[in-house]
């Protein structure tokens, strides 16, 4: 069965918009509640979103279709991704919702739900959720059953405390100048909190969310702020959150920009030298570079690529037993402490790393040497109707291009109306000229 509201990432779309509508959260709401309708004890489920306008809108929806079935709700506000998987077991809760649509702008929103074991919801659960909501009409709701509703006070220290307990408590950043972007997005308080009450000195930045202002002109996906800051306050370092906080991008002393690559590089190391590696082995995706493997394989440690999505590579990790994993886009999972990306937990791990070794984080990345690569994006008319063989044809062609030379991959979006194109290289002029002729194709197709 095709899925009809849920993508690669939940339900995603323009805020006030079908499918992103009150009245759809409302239904998806009754539907996962009533999806959990075995058992007997009472079901709960917390609901966090991040900081746009739209979240009171679609949390309170939500709210509304969870307790018509009788479950109760605990309200987080504003707080990571992550911190919904984390608080979703820590409650006992049957369920975990996050409102938030990640790195895009403030029109767009969307619905994360996670399971209590903290994981997001298999294809096959959310289709049988989905089945739920197309029989509505025909189910009978107990009348009687009515669930309750209540802010958790306490949410944003339970994750601090947490997060601050993921490394060796006699280690201190005192000393560590901190730039911290957290998007105005959903990490605006947690993020340098944390990071103050570990030692560092922090300039927190992108931390005046207005409902309108997430993601715009700050976080991982706009750097130019950071890379400014760091340069004039001579940080140490640089930390880009994005809008909900599970993705991370790193800005060295420099001013150079690190990405989820070489940070899975650093951590995976460091695990291994400390024996926590896992099945000798990390998970990414297809986009990961090909310098991020040659370093690994001659550290004598495995990659794993999946397809592009922090889920399938949380879902690779717990099915063959590997603890770290992540996207060249920054999620990074440490499925020792969190069972989906989380920025703030990899900027502390990367943090501890420096304070270990006394090494700024400029050394530290240089051990990925990085094979060049090219990223472009088309955006079709969202209307359109792209069949995802023609996507595959054209990778095919792609692939002929490039041939023994390189490597490039044409792939749709699963957020946005894009056509990404990824090409790597060592000949870059040669990967320009087929890449430019990739988009050639594409063009002459879908424009």
């Amino acid at each position: 069965m095709v899925k009809k509201y849920f993508g690669t990432d939940g339900v995603r779309g323009i805020a006030n918009t079908y499918p992103m509508t009150s009245d759809i959260a409302l239904k998806i709401g009754m539907a996962a509640g009533l999806f959990l309708s075995n058992g007997s004890h009472k079901k709960r489920v917390v609901i966090a979103k991040d900081t746009r306008l739209s979240g009171y809108m679609l949390e309170s929806a939500m709210t509304s279709g969870f307790t018509s079935v009788g479950m109760d709700v605990f309200l987080l506000g504003p707080m990571p991704t992550p911190a919904v998987s984390l608080l979703t077991k820590s409650l006992r809760a049957d369920l975990g919702v996050m409102i938030s649509a990640s790195h895009n702008t403030y029109e767009y929103n969307g619905i994360k739900i996670f399971g209590n074991d903290g994981y997001k919801l298999t294809d096959a659960e959310e289709i049988d959720i989905e089945n739920i909501i197309q029989n509505l009409d025909n189910l009978n709701i107990d009348r009687q059953k009515i669930g309750k509703a209540k802010r958790l006070e306490d949410a944003q220290a339970r994750y601090i405390e947490y997060i601050k307990g993921t490394i060796d408590r006699k280690i201190s950043f005192e000393g560590l100048k901190v730039v911290i972007d957290s998007a105005h997005g959903a990490g605006y308080r947690v993020s340098p909190q944390t990071l103050w009450e570990l030692g560092a000195e922090v300039i927190s930045i992108g931390n005046q969310p207005n409902g309108l202002n997430i993601n715009h002109e700050y976080g991982s996906t706009s750097l130019n702020n950071i890379i400014q800051r760091v340069k004039l306050e001579k940080a140490d370092i640089g930390i880009a959150l994005d809008g909900d906080a599970d993705r991370i991008i790193i800005i060295d002393e420099l001013g150079n920009i690190i990405n989820g690559d070489a940070l899975l590089a650093i951590i995976a190391s460091e695990w291994q030298e400390r024996g926590l590696l896992l099945n000798d082995g990390v998970v990414a995706t297809s986009m990961s570079n090909h310098g991020l493997e040659e370093y690994l394989v001659n550290r004598n440690i495995n990659l794993h690529r999946t397809d592009v999505g922090d889920r399938y590579v949380v879902e690779f990790m717990k099915e063959h037993g590997y603890n770290i994993g992540g996207e060249q886009s920054g999620h990074i999972i440490i499925r020792d402490y969190a069972t989906t990306g989380d920025g703030l937990l990899a900027a502390i791990q990367i943090l501890a790393i420096m304070k270990k070794y006394e090494k700024p984080i400029s050394e530290l990345s240089e051990r990925m040497k990085v094979i060049p690569q090219i990223l472009r994006n088309f955006r079709y008319d969202k209307k359109q109707d792209i069949d995802i063989s023609e996507i595959q044809e054209i990778n095919k062609v792609a692939q002929k291009k490039i041939g023994s030379e390189g490597r490039i991959l044409v792939r749709l979006s699963g957020t946005e109306p894009l056509i990404r194109v990824m090409g790597e290289s060592r000949d870059e002029l040669y990967l320009t000229k087929t890449i430019n002729e990739v988009i050639q194709i594409i063009e002459s197709k879908f424009s």
